[in-house]
C-alpha cells in the first residue's frame, strides 16, 4: 500500500487503494537500477503511469487497437534499424525522449542480454489464437507456465490481460494482445511485484516454547501470570470497570532470555503470536513506516486474542529530544498513538503487547508511562540458584551421569547468562567428542597418520555411521564442563564490567579479624536473608578497606567475592572519568544499574580516593559532579538492595566525608602492617608450607618472620622477599653449572693434548 497522495484517484479507486505514481516509479528505479536506473524521472514516471492505467482500468477496444497500432509501428521502425545498423538493442522504450545510447555500451549490452536471456520466462499467446472479450474475470481454458515444472492458474480479465497465480502467491499481469513488448511486460510484472511485496505483513505463528523451557525465572513467571488474567478472562476487568494492563517491557543484558520468555508466554497460553523485529517497521519512503505500524496493530486487533511481540524496540522508539531525524520522531508518536488506541477498543482487551530491549534508558519516556507499557520486568544476570535451574533445564536432553553435580557447576559460573550457559553445554559436548572419538582413535590411527590433522580428516571422510558401541561411550562428564569453562567467556565480562576472581581464603595469610568483619557485612546477608529481614536489616552496609600499600586490601575483596559466589564488578578508580561533560556521571550510573541487574552483586572501587576526593567551596568541575553522582547512587532515592559496596584506598584522609557516613561506606576496616605472627602465616601461604618454592631443611620461616629485619614488612614485601630468594638460588645454580662446564672443557682439552 502506498501513501494517499495519488493524482490519479479515478483509476486507483477501482483497485481499492490510492497509489502514488511518483513513489512507485522511484521504487522501480531503485529496485531495478540496472534496467531503469538511467531513465529520466519524468519520462519514466509517464511510462509507469501509462502501464498502471492499463492494469487498473477497463480499456475499450478502440483504445487497445490504437495502442496495438503504435506498438506495431515501433516494431517496424526497430526492425528497419536493426537491418540497417545490425544492432540487436531494442530501444523502443526510449521513444518517449531522445537519449544517445552510443556512449553507454554497457547499458546497451545489459539490455540486450536481458531480452535475449530467457525468452520463455514470460508466457505469451500464439498470434493465431483468438482472444475473446470475456466477462471481467473467468477461468482460462488452459494453464500457462512461468518456468519449467511450475503450473499456474490463469484468469482472463477484460481488455486482454490475464493474471497468473503461482504456487507462492505472486501475481504476474501479462498482456495477451500482440502490442506488449518485452520491456513493458517486465515493467508491468515488476510494478505488481513491488505492490505485492509491500503489502505483506508479519504472519501469525504458534510458539512451541513452554514455561518449563525457561529456567531460573520463577518469580518473574509468577508476576507475569498475574498480569495475564485478562487475556483468558476479560470479564474480570469488565466487571470491575478497570482497564486491563496493556503490556509490559522486558529488559536486561543480552542473552538473559527476553525473547525466549515472550515465546513461552504465547506457547503456554496457546495464543497466536505476532513476532516483529523493530527494524522491519522502518522504511525509506516518507510515511510508510507509520503505515506499517498502523497495519501491525490493526492485524493484532483483528487476530485477538494474541500476543504482539516487538523485539529490540529501542530501534524505533528513541528519545525524541535526541532523535536525529524527523522520521524517528514521527515513528515514536505513531507508536504511542497505536498503544493508546488499544485502550479505546473493547475487543483489544485480549491483545498483549510485549517489548524487549537491552537499552531501556534509551527509550522515549512517554512510552514507559502507565497505560502503555504498564510494567517493566528486568531479567538480570542469574544468581547461583537460578543458574542451577537453567543448567537443569538446558541439560534435560543431554546424556549426563546420574550423579552430575549441577550445584557445583553453578558455583563455577558466576556472571553467566542463559546464552552463555547454553554455549557452555555446547562446548562441553565438543570436549566430549574430542575426548572419546578423536583421542580414542589416536592410538589406532597414530601408526597410519602421525599427524593429528590427518586423523581428523580421516574421521570426517568416513561415510559410514559410527558403530553403536562407540556412540555408547559418549557421555558428558563434569571434567568436560570444566575444560569448556576456559573457552567460554561470559557476556558481561566481554563488556568489561564483571570479573570472576580466582582468589580464595587459602591464598590469604592472617587477617583473621578483617575476614570475620567482611563475612558479617557481605556473606551473612546473602546466606541468611531471613534472619537479617527479621531484625529489620534491609540496606546492605558498605566497607572501606584502608591501610598502607601492599597489605592485601584488593586480595581480600577478591576472596570475599569468590567465597560468596556473588557477581563481582571491579572498578578501578580513574577509569570512570571522562573528558566529556556528563560522561563520567553516566558511567557511574551505568555501573550501579549493571549491579542492580546482576544482584546480588559486589561493586569494588579500587583506589577510591581518585574517584571521590574531598570537595571544597572553590571547586566546581567534573570531579565534584562525580562525587555527587556517587553519593546519590549509594544512598539516594533508588534502593540498592543486594548491591554491596567495597572500596580500598591508602589515602583515607583525602576522601570526601560524605562518602564515609553511615548508610554508604559506614564500616572502615584498617588493614595494617602484619605483626610477626601474621608474617609467619603469610610466608607459609606464599611458599605453600615450604613446597613451592622447595625450601632446604636449614630454612626456618619462623626465624625469618620474627627477625628484626622484617619489621614493617607488608604482605607484598614478603612476597618480594621470597621471589628474590628464589632468584638468588637460581643465580647460584647457574654459576655452579658454568663452573662445572668450564672445568669439563679444561679436562677435555688436557686429555686431547
Amino acid at each position: 500500500h502506498f501513501p494517499t497522495k495519488s493524482v490519479f484517484q479515478d483509476s486507483s479507486n477501482k483497485c481499492g487503494q490510492y497509489v502514488d505514481i511518483g513513489i512507485l516509479a522511484s521504487d522501480l528505479q531503485k529496485t531495478y537500477s540496472a534496467e531503469y536506473g538511467r531513465r529520466k524521472r519524468n519520462a519514466f514516471r509517464i511510462q509507469v503511469e501509462k502501464v498502471f492505467r492499463i492494469i487498473s482500468s477497463e480499456k475499450e477496444h478502440e483504445e487497445l487497437a490504437v495502442l496495438e497500432a503504435e506498438h506495431v509501428a515501433k516494431r517496424a521502425r526497430q526492425q528497419e534499424k536493426n537491418e540497417t545498423e545490425g544492432s540487436a538493442t531494442d530501444d523502443s522504450d526510449y521513444g518517449d525522449y531522445p537519449e544517445d545510447l552510443s556512449t553507454n555500451h554497457m547499458n546497451s549490452s545489459l539490455l540486450s542480454l536481458y531480452k535475449k536471456g530467457n525468452p520463455d520466462s514470460v508466457p505469451t499467446t500464439p498470434k493465431s489464437e483468438p482472444v475473446e472479450t470475456p466477462p471481467p474475470m473467468r477461468t482460462a481454458p488452459q494453464a500457462s507456465t512461468l518456468s519449467t515444472g511450475t503450473r499456474v492458474e490463469t484468469c482472463i480479465s477484460e481488455g486482454g490481460w490475464f493474471i497468473d497465480k503461482t504456487p507462492c502467491g505472486k501475481d504476474f499481469f501479462i498482456d495477451l494482445s500482440e502490442d506488449a513488448e518485452g520491456d513493458e511486460k517486465k515493467l508491468i510484472s515488476e510494478v505488481l511485484y513491488i505492490t505485492d511485496s509491500i503489502s505483506k505483513g508479519p504472519e501469525l505463528y504458534h510458539s512451541s516454547v513452554k514455561f518449563e523451557d525457561v529456567g531460573g525465572n520463577d518469580e518473574t513467571l509468577k508476576e507475569i501470570c498475574k498480569m495475564l488474567i485478562h487475556v483468558r478472562h476479560p470479564e474480570v476487568y469488565n466487571h470491575l470497570g478497570v482497564v486491563p494492563p496493556r503490556g509490559f517491557l522486558l529488559h536486561g543484558p543480552p542473552g538473559c532470555g527476553k525473547t525466549l520468555l515472550a515465546q513461552a508466554i504465547a506457547g503456554e497460553l496457546e495464543l497466536p503470536m505476532l513476532k516483529v523485529a523493530a527494524t522491519e517497521m522502518v522504511s525509506g519512503v516518507s510515511g510508510e513506516s507509520e503505515q506499517k505500524l498502523r497495519e501491525l496493530f490493526e492485524q493484532a486487533v483483528s487476530s485477538a486474542p494474541c500476543v504482539l511481540f516487538i523485539d529490540e524496540i529501542d530501534a524505533i522508539t528513541p528519545k525524541r529530544e535526541v532523535a536525529s531525524k524527523d522520521m524517528e520522531r514521527r515513528i515514536v508518536a505513531q507508536f504511542l498513538t497505536c498503544m493508546d488506541d488499544l485502550n479505546n477498543v473493547a475487543a483489544t482487551t485480549q491483545v498483549l503487547v510485549i517489548g524487549a530491549t537491552n537499552r531501556p534508558d534509551s527509550l522515549d519516556p512517554a512510552l514507559r508511562r502507565a497505560g502503555r507499557f504498564d510494567r517493566e520486568i528486568c531479567l538480570g544476570i542469574p544468581d547461583e540458584a537460578a543458574r542451577e535451574k537453567i543448567l537443569r533445564t538446558l541439560c534435560r536432553k543431554l546424556k549426563l551421569p546420574e550423579s552430575f553435580e549441577f550445584h557445583h557447576l553453578a558455583r563455577l559460573t558466576p556472571g553467566y547468562v542463559g546464552a552463555d550457559l547454553m554455549a557452555l553445554c555446547r562446548e562441553a559436548a565438543m570436549c566430549t567428542v574430542n575426548r572419546v572419538l578423536i583421542k580414542s582413535e589416536k592410538d589406532s590411527a597414530e601408526k597410519r597418520y602421525p599427524d593429528e590433522l590427518q586423523r581428523l580428516l580421516d574421521l570426517l571422510k568416513k561415510q559410514d555411521p559410527l558403530p553403536e558401541e562407540q556412540l555408547q561411550k559418549l557421555c558428558i562428564e563434569m571434567n568436560d564442563f570444566i575444560v569448556a569453562l576456559s573457552s567460554v567467556q561470559p557476556s558481561a565480562k566481554r563488556e568489561g564490567f564483571v570479573t570472576i576472581p580466582d582468589v580464595t581464603w587459602a591464598d590469604i595469610g592472617a587477617l583473621e579479624d578483617v575476614r570475620e568483619e567482611l563475612t558479617m557485612a557481605i556473606l551473612a546477608p546473602v546466606r541468611n536473608p531471613e534472619q537479617f529481614k527479621a531484625l529489620g536489616l534491609t540496606s546492605p552496609a558498605g566497607v572501606l578497606l584502608a591501610g598502607p600499600p601492599g597489605c592485601g586490601k584488593t586480595l581480600l575483596a577478591k576472596a570475599v567475592a569468590n567465597e560468596s559466589g556473588l557477581n563481582f564488578i571491579s572498578v578501578k578508580g580513574p577509569e570512570l572519568l571522562n573528558m566529556y561533560v556528563g560522561e563520567s556521571e553516566r558511567a557511574v550510573r551505568q555501573v550501579f544499574q549493571r549491579a542492580r541487574n546482576s544482584a546480588p552483586c559486589v561493586i569494588f572501587f579500587d583506589e577510591v580516593d581518585a574517584l571521590c576526593p574531598r570537595r571544597s567551596d572553590r571547586e566546581s568541575g567534573a570531579s565534584v559532579r562525580v562525587v555527587n553522582q556517587l553519593l546519590t547512587e549509594m544512598d539516594g532515592l533508588e534502593n540498592r538492595q543486594q548491591v554491596f559496596i567495597m572500596a580500598a584506598t591508602n589515602r583515607p584522609d583525602i576522601i570526601d566525608p560524605a562518602i564515609l557516613r553511615p548508610g554508604r561506606l559506614d564500616k572502615t576496616l584498617y588493614v595494617g602492617l602484619p605483626p610477626p605472627e601474621d608474617r609467619l602465616a603469610i610466608l607459609k601461604t606464599i611458599t605453600k608450607d615450604g613446597t613451592r618454592p622447595l625450601l632446604d631443611i636449614d630454612v626456618s620461616l619462623e626465624e625469618i618472620a620474627y627477625s628484626q629485619h622484617c619489621d614493617c614488612y607488608t604482605g607484598a614485601d614478603l612476597s618480594a622477599l621470597v621471589r628474590e630468594a628464589s632468584v638468588c638460588a637460581l643465580r647460584q645454580e647457574m654459576a655452579l653449572q658454568n663452573t662445572q662446564n668450564k672445568k669439563g672443557k679444561k679436562a677435555l682439552q688436557k686429555s686431547e693434548q
